[in-house]
């Protein structure tokens, strides 16, 4: 079983360069590989349905809106599919276009049951969001569940696949391990500080579950914006509980 760790960009340009991927064998004790991966949304998307091997594909990005929201437009919670409320969002043609609708009925941002539960920095619309949840939702999970691919917990697996999709949250990993997520991105010896502390708290963690080669580290302190950290975050274990029933529309971070 494969678990990757994404940290995802909604940048005009596709995200080129921007995603970092982290990928760990989890039936190979001992390592993480593939940490220095970049690619834009395209070939995150291509590479997600090109898996052949069980894979767990864990995104740091809000996978949907609230019901709150939801249900202002017309989404009724016991009757509506999520994929519905991903073909509606593609409509509008671009994250602005969207948030400009939103904000015609209610200037609000609402967070989601599971933004409250996980933790999570920002509400999905939020003004430092609202790309990546469009671009995650419109440009990425949308083809890949239109070809069958199980996004977690809101769209079963149609074909025969055994890749998964679902959303994750470095702050929420960073508040498991005991730290406060903030202070690690930006330049000088302060920030890159806290990388290193943080490097430390998850490789502490692991307990020989998994290992950060030195290149690794070395990048993910040397990265000033805290792309690559966020990544290797994502490899941790995830949480796996059941998740309640507001996640079939609004999602759930892992």
């Amino acid at each position: 079983m494969l678990l990757y760790g994404v940290d995802f960009s909604g940048a005009s340009d596709g995200g080129r360069g921007k995603i970092r991927v982290v990928r760990r064998d989890l039936d190979r004790p001992g390592c993480v590989i593939d940490g220095a991966t970049r690619c834009d949304r395209r070939e995150l998307r291509e590479r997600i349905a090109a898996s052949r091997e069980p894979s767990l594909w864990r995104i740091d990005a809000p996978f949907s809106l609230p019901l709150a929201t939801l249900e202002r437009h017309g989404f009724a919670s016991e009757r509506s599919e999520w994929i519905e409320v991903a073909r509606w969002m593609q409509r509008f043609g671009s994250p602005r276009g969207l948030r400009t609708a939103l904000r015609d009925l209610d200037r609000r941002e609402p967070r989601r049951t599971c933004d409250r539960a996980a933790a999570t920095p920002m509400a999905p619309m939020n003004l430092r969001v609202f790309k990546q949840t469009w671009t995650v939702m419109v440009e990425v999970l949308l083809p890949l569940a239109e070809a069958g691919l199980a996004v977690e917990p809101v769209h079963r697996a149609t074909a025969d696949s055994r890749t998964v999709i679902c959303e994750g949250c470095p702050a929420t990993v960073l508040r498991d391990l005991g730290r406060v997520p903030r202070g690690y991105k930006g330049r000088g010896p302060g920030p890159a500080a806290e990388r290193g502390a943080i490097v430390d708290s998850l490789r502490q963690a692991a307990r020989g579950a998994f290992e950060i080669p030195s290149v690794l580290v070395e990048e993910a302190i040397a990265d000033e914006e805290g792309d690559l950290l966020d990544a290797l975050l994502l490899v941790r274990d995830p949480w796996c509980g059941p998740p309640p029933a507001e996640a079939r529309l609004e999602a759930w971070v892992y």
